[in-house]
């Protein structure tokens, strides 16, 4: 079912033998281009338009009422408002150790520099629905930018097509105190966040898994807005040896091909045998798989086994690849953790399925993709502020290093860089015309 690959000892996986389509298709990056144009030019009117085009649903009011909110935390039941709120827990723990703080130091000669983090002010968070539900991602986009100190939080999410917004989202919302949303989705959401329509205020940045039409359009509005990344396909790659339990394997393959047909799955392995064993496990877990459909689509297109000769191989394959996801099923998981370079989120041994993370584990789960981790980083409170720099110069110090600054900026032909200095100089040192 999967394409197998087996490397020679000296050979090298080449990027084009990967099962992974590069950048945006131009056709869906067309249609999102004249969708966020019409919402810049007729907001809310186009905004309906759309969902009912697209999501089916009539909608007089964009926003989600508080009323709304308070029927949805009533109609879930308790167990997974205890389960949201656990994994809620975790998720801020782990990103509440990642807060940078300002900080300043006053140098010798009169010198004070330092770096000043503020939070973004507005952020909007796209959170996919529709017919599905996606509860963790609203805790994984909102909490970060709480724990940041983002002060408003506007979230977008598809409505089904009967107008409401499923329940289990807006209590995840209702967890972390979100109240501003709104029932748009796809590429006009973005357009919403980005410009602003009557109903929908403007944000300065927008982060959130979609579709491909909202990577779209999210590339179309960056620059007039910050954005988290262009999200692509799920992955996973996972790393294997002998140790590793073929079930597992195969049912962590499945659990990230059911999101899409488009999805990713790699297995890199020193061990020559292991494949035929995902294989027969495969065959007897997909019996029981509910999407099935989808996890063989996935699997049969865009599926990868790469048997190596040895580690050093093994390694050399999981960092070309760069996953989303990475799960280290082998007999010596931690040791060999130190030697992967390229990957947005790393599983260490064979009790930890990537799915742990996706919704309780506390690291986020919005995570780079298409071997963009070899550049990119997971959502975190970084994510949601903004650094300056701090620098203030005496007299004295700028009399130090002011010549060497003229003496730059006369080089690259910049005269005012280098008589901002020097007027200074001369004004502080010439006689004044009272004198």
């Amino acid at each position: 079912m999967i394409r197998r690959i087996e490397l020679e000892r000296g050979q090298r996986l080449t990027p084009d033998s990967l099962p992974r389509a590069g950048g945006i298709d131009a056709e869906v990056l067309g249609v999102a281009a004249r969708i966020v144009e019409a919402v810049r030019a007729r907001g809310d009117e186009a905004l309906r338009e759309y969902t009912a085009s697209f999501d089916k649903a009539e909608i007089d009011d964009l926003g989600v009422s508080r009323a709304e909110i308070d029927a949805a935390v009533e109609s879930v039941d308790a167990d997974f408002v205890d389960a949201i709120s656990s994994a809620a827990g975790a998720i801020q723990a782990f990103h509440e150790r990642q807060v940078t703080q300002s900080y300043f130091s006053a140098e010798e000669g009169g010198i004070f520099l330092g770096q000043k983090v503020t939070p973004i002010p507005r952020v909007g968070i796209y959170v996919p629905g529709g017919r599905a539900c996606y509860p963790s991602s609203v805790l994984m986009n909102a909490i970060p930018a709480q724990v940041a100190g983002v002060s408003e939080i506007a979230m977008v999410v598809p409505p089904a097509a009967d107008g409401t917004v499923n329940p289990y989202t807006l209590a995840a919302a209702a967890e972390v105190g979100i109240d501003e949303i709104y029932k748009v989705g796809g590429a006009q959401a973005i357009a919403a966040l980005a410009y602003g329509t009557e109903t929908i205020p403007a944000v300065d940045k927008v982060t959130g898994p979609g579709n491909a039409y909202v990577t779209a359009a999210k590339k179309l509005v960056m620059g007039d807005v910050g954005i988290d990344m262009l999200a692509g396909p799920s992955e996973v790659c996972v790393l294997a040896d002998a140790t590793a339990a073929p079930a597992f394997v195969a049912i962590d393959l499945m659990a990230q091909a059911e999101h899409d047909p488009r999805a990713a799955t790699y297995v890199v392995t020193t061990d020559p045998e292991l494949p035929d064993r995902i294989e027969e496990a495969l065959e007897l877990l997909l019996g029981e798989a509910s999407r099935r459909e989808v996890i063989e689509s996935s699997l049969r297109d865009n599926g990868l086994v790469v048997v190596c000769p040895d580690i050093v191989a093994a390694l050399d394959t999981v960092d070309l690849i760069a996953p989303e996801h990475l799960e280290i099923q082998m007999e010596d998981a931690f040791e060999i953790l130190g030697s992967v370079n390229n990957a947005g989120a790393i599983f260490v041994g064979h009790f930890t399925p990537e799915s742990i993370g996706d919704y309780v584990a506390g690291p986020n789960h919005v995570l780079p993709t298409g071997g963009t981790a070899r550049f990119s980083s997971p959502l975190s409170v970084d994510d949601f502020v903004k650094k300056s720099s701090v620098v203030s110069y005496s007299f004295e110090a700028l009399e130090l290093d002011g010549p060497t600054a003229v003496l730059i900026a006369e080089a690259e032909g910049l005269d005012a860089h280098a008589r901002a200095v020097s007027l200074r100089l001369q004004a502080m040192t010439e006689p004044s015309e009272e004198a």
